[in-house]
């Protein structure tokens, strides 16, 4: 292999859910080997209990982290943390290991050992369970790497979103709102956008209630107190940005084809036509980090889990996309 090409590092997710199969076939894809040298970190216990029930293959294995700056070819780093899983049953056990797997990746990342970070899948009641109380990657990773603001995207040929707020209930959702918030989701997404597409982009803001709050007359005036004046500040820094939308029609495919990315107020308004349009092929992108981190843009699928049917093109394009990222900063 081309040891040119950049290391990625590659957590495996909850060791109970789909993630050890997803990267046993993400290092057999060669659109994945042609571009980067995927550094899967995970149990060796796990992933070739995987292996053997599926027939799938098991790269080269080393037993350190250390070892990363000496690998040019498809590895797996044993965190051997991992004794005995069930599959489709999370607990504390899996939780706590793919945390361990996402804090040194991160780890890596920041100390350029790795290009980039993807991540596999977690489960968040595994992560309570063992005591780990962030909501997600995008929350944990802002957190441990110090980013002074944050959003989270998912993208796809489809459709882009960039979420505002993200891993909350809905009645958190309007108190957490403000003009520097929205603002920041407006300028990373398009700061993104950009290096995405290579030219200038447009983007769609979504408003926070039906109609884009009816001209003050339902909700508490977020639409004109709140979402316009960020707008209007973007506006001034040359971002091309719609005024907010009524989040029921701003999806439409008319309007889609004139948007680059959508900035949405909370998570399912997002997601929701994000996943519809895309389920197989979008992927999670953390904005704001000091390094490149993505992800793919589904849960752990216990119901499937270790029996051949996870697809894989969402992990696939999120190396892609991270190589591509790794590109574009060189």
């Amino acid at each position: 292999m081309n040891v040119t090409l950049p290391r990625i590092a590659i957590t495996m997710g909850d060791p109970a859910g789909v993630g050890p199969e997803l990267c046993l076939k993400l290092i057999e894809v060669s659109l994945v080997r042609d571009c980067c040298v995927p550094i899967i970190f995970g149990d060796v216990s796990v992933l070739s209990a995987v292996a053997d029930r599926l027939s799938l293959s098991l790269p080269e294995i080393v037993n350190s982290v250390s070892s990363i700056l000496a690998i040019d070819e498809p590895t797996i780093v044993d965190f051997e943390l991992i004794k005995n899983v069930t599959p489709g049953v999370v607990n504390e056990c899996t939780g706590r290991a793919s945390y361990a797997y996402i804090e040194a990746g991160m780890t890596a990342a920041l100390r350029n050992d790795v290009a980039a970070l993807v991540t596999g899948p977690i489960h968040k009641e595994a992560f309570s369970l063992a005591g780990v109380f962030y909501p997600g990657h995008t929350e944990m990773l802002a957190d441990k790497t110090g980013a002074d603001r944050f959003c989270m995207m998912l993208t796809s040929k489809e459709i882009t979103c960039s979420l505002v707020t993200a891993h909350v209930g809905l009645n958190e959702v309007a108190p957490l709102l403000s003009t520097q918030r929205i603002l920041d989701a407006i300028e990373l997404s398009n700061d993104a956008m950009r290096q995405i597409r290579g030219h200038d982009v447009r983007l769609t803001v979504c408003g926070l209630n039906p109609h884009a709050g009816e001209c003050g007359l339902l909700g508490e005036h977020e639409e004109e107190q709140l979402i316009m004046p960020a707008i209007e500040t973007a506006r001034r820094k040359g971002i091309s940005v719609s005024d907010p939308l009524s989040p029921d029609t701003a999806f439409l495919p008319s309007i889609r084809a004139d948007t680059d990315c959508y900035i949405c107020m909370y998570h399912d308004q997002g997601l929701i036509p994000l996943k519809a349009l895309a389920f197989d092929t979008a992927v999670n992108v953390t904005l704001g980090l000091p390094i490149i981190r993505t992800s793919v843009d589904h849960g752990t699928a216990l119901d499937i889990a270790w029996q051949g049917k996870a697809f894989v093109m969402s992990f696939v394009k999120a190396v892609q996309l991270a190589t591509q990222l790794v590109q574009a900063g060189q």
